[in-house]
């Protein structure tokens, strides 16, 4: 029965695992990608990219310069200094929105977009990764620019605003639709986790009665075989 377990627990997980991993790593059906940095020459020396399809934006800051991303409302957002130390605004409103894919939290009454700054630092290297709104869709349904699931379709444009040495720059991309990537479905896995589950425990139990049925078979001691002949009452 322990293996039964065992086996079940397995098979849970093959199911479940994967499909807890996609759900932190963005939309596959989406990619969201850098297309500028304007104007070019402001941005000489920081790379953006996005992470897992749609997710994260990361900045790496080698421009020898102070670089700041903007909030949702104009406010500085993200700080990264010359020296690479990284900072975040923690009056920023962005700073909570951004803790869920679709800003389903409750911003603290003390984050206010003009609100002086109030920096902390996170990192040391020049490299921040965030979760940003306006680089991925946030609706929950497919979008109704999609007419055709299978064709690539472009969503929408984006710009996050920033700064490089107090001169603003605008990091520019673009959303699509790749169609839908997937190819999967869980029901039918756990249709058959669910037959093999059936199909296990069916074969325990005729292995048990096999088992019982041989032991009785060869003459072997009962249970009350060991407590001599029943007395008559």
């Amino acid at each position: 029965m322990k293996r039964l377990i065992g086996t079940i627990t397995v098979l849970v997980l093959l199911v479940v695992v994967p499909s807890s991993a996609i759900a932190h790593q963005g939309n596959p059906n989406f990619r969201s990608e850098i297309t500028s940095i304007t104007p070019a020459a402001a941005g000489d020396g920081l790379k953006v990219q996005i992470e897992n399809f749609d997710d994260n934006v990361q900045i790496v800051n080698r421009t020898g310069k102070e670089v700041v991303i903007k909030g949702y409302d104009g406010e500085p957002y993200v700080r990264t200094s010359p020296d690479g130390t990284v900072e975040v605004n923690l009056n920023s409103p962005a700073y909570y929105l951004n803790e869920d894919r679709f800003a389903n939290v409750t911003v603290p009454k003390k984050a206010d977009a003009k609100a002086a700054p109030e920096w902390k630092e996170v990192d040391d290297t020049g490299l921040f990764s965030w979760h940003d709104h306006r680089s991925h869709y946030m609706g929950l349904n497919t979008p109704p620019q999609v007419k055709d699931e299978s064709a690539e379709t472009k969503i929408f444009d984006y710009s996050i605003p920033a700064t490089v040495g107090g001169k603003p720059v605008k990091i520019n991309g673009t959303l699509t639709w790749v169609g839908d990537q997937s190819g999967f479905s869980i029901a039918p896995l756990i249709a058959l986790v669910v037959l093999i589950v059936i199909g296990l425990i069916g074969v325990s139990i005729i292995r048990r009665r096999r088992d019982e049925e041989d032991g009785n078979d060869s003459g072997e001691a009962g249970p009350e075989d060991d407590k001599g002949p029943a007395e008559a009452w």
